[in-house]
């Protein structure tokens, strides 16, 4: 079951561990989504604070 996150400070930190990262796009609303080796994690957010989130990620972003 995916853990919501509440907060961009909560995202930054996982961020280093994330194993792939997917952003998923409606209208002016996204949901980027976090993979770890502990889990799955989300974030609800604009969808032009998603793309600045994973922009200098070093892990692939799949975007749907």
């Amino acid at each position: 079951m995916p853990k919501e996150l509440r907060s961009k400070d909560e995202f930054d930190k996982l961020l280093d561990r994330a194993i792939e990262i997917r952003v998923s796009k409606s209208g002016d609303s996204a949901k980027v989504k976090l993979r770890t080796p502990d889990g799955l994690f989300t974030l609800k957010t604009t969808a032009e604070d998603a793309d600045a989130m994973v922009k200098g990620a070093k892990v692939p972003v799949v975007e749907f």
